[in-house]
């Protein structure tokens, strides 16, 4: 391995082991409950990731999600949104997660930290400045993802205001017309050489959380490679997508969300019936594996994220094991949902594909709506009978 390729594992796992990568996120819920089908008797396992979606998948009723993640930070803010839940408080919930800060959230914290593990507890006391006004302004500009959206926004406003004011005008756009217009006059201004250069760094790609092993996925797939690849999605998020209900991208640019433009967990409507299911929702630090030895199952729907790729690239062992697990803890006609920065994603086990009924139609379908628009393929798959 070469000097930079170690380095870069380097960075990715001292950034990885001692942070918040995601303080939101990055996977499209309502593409995943079209795919997923989740229906009351589903017991769900998932990557907790910033567990967003995790409360949105309480909406289609599941009898329980089982969140696991190897990062307890993530798991942490899990937790903290479970505790608003629980204690009532939606006008609480929505300044924390859709403002994105709070004038005293000691205090608030205070409310909640008895609902939180020793674990989540340890970290939120460490972190008291994480909701504050001050500084950078919003949670959302914080932890490793907010730091790019942090340093993209300070950026643009004071060495590209005029691109700055076109990205407003592009998230207020009525129309796709519209949004084509300003993201083709937006465009050639937009990716200037040392931009190109800036979003090939390994130290920025480590805090949005691409691993080397990704990194290569796209190099080598991707006509044009990592830049080609950044290019082409966002041209086609902003073109043939409306960008108006696109939460995902306007809680970085603005550092927060609009009340018509947020999270279903965030909206009032849905509130009274998250509240009522938030104890559904379990949370485990550590591998997935660790997870299936010691949970029996039968589990009906998988959200694997794409940790895998990594795994293939440097686990494989643990890759083929963590599939005989699925496969040991599940039930008749469970569902595996993924996602993958390769083009195809061809590195699973061959006894692992050997079992997979992907439903191809619906996931080229609803990877082309995917309001997130940053993964290379998407796969859910029926898992066959031995």
């Amino acid at each position: 391995m070469s000097l930079k390729n170690r380095a870069y594992d380097a960075w990715f796992a001292k950034v990885h082991g001692s942070r918040l990568i995601y303080n939101s996120c990055w996977e499209d819920p309502r593409a995943d409950r079209e795919l997923l089908g989740l229906a009351p008797e589903h017991r769900v396992v998932m990557i907790t990731s910033a567990g967003c979606n995790a409360l949105d998948y309480l909406l289609d009723d599941p009898a329980s999600v089982d969140c696991v993640d190897m990062n307890p930070r993530q798991n942490a803010l899990l937790e903290l949104k479970l505790a608003v839940l629980q204690r009532g408080d939606h006008a609480l919930l929505w300044q924390l997660f859709g403002e994105g800060w709070h004038a005293d959230f000691a205090a608030a914290y205070q409310r909640l930290r008895p609902l939180l593990s020793a674990s989540s507890q340890a970290y939120w006391d460490a972190h008291p400045k994480a909701f504050s006004k001050r500084g950078r302004g919003s949670f959302y500009f914080r932890g490793a993802a907010g730091d790019v959206a942090w340093l993209a926004r300070i950026g643009m406003r004071l060495l590209r205001p005029q691109l700055a004011r076109a990205a407003e005008r592009l998230m207020e756009a009525s129309s796709l017309d519209e949004q084509r217009q300003i993201y083709a006059e937006l465009e050639p201004k937009l990716w200037t050489p040392l931009l190109r250069w800036l979003v090939r760094q390994p130290a920025m790609l480590s805090l949005v959380g691409v691993p080397r092993a990704q990194l290569a996925l796209i190099q080598r797939q991707y006509p044009g490679g990592l830049n080609a690849f950044i290019e082409d999605k966002l041209r086609y998020l902003t073109t043939e997508l409306p960008i108006r209900e696109n939460y995902f991208w306007r809680v970085y640019l603005h550092g927060a969300y609009r009340r018509d433009c947020c999270p279903n967990y965030l909206r009032a409507e849905h509130f009274d019936t998250l509240r009522q299911r938030a104890e559904r929702v379990r949370v485990h630090t550590g591998t997935l594996s660790e997870f299936l030895q010691a949970n029996q199952g039968p589990f009906h729907r998988y959200i694997l994220l794409d940790h895998q790729d990594w795994m293939a690239a440097h686990l494989p062992a643990a890759l083929d094991e963590e599939w005989q697990l699925v496969f040991a803890r599940s039930a008749e006609d469970t569902r595996v949902l993924m996602r993958s920065a390769s083009l195809d994603i061809d590195f699973l086990p061959e006894f692992a594909r050997a079992r997979l009924q992907p439903f191809a139609e619906a996931c080229a379908h609803w990877h082309q709506r995917d309001r997130v628009g940053t993964y290379g393929s998407v796969l859910c798959a029926r898992l066959s009978p031995a």
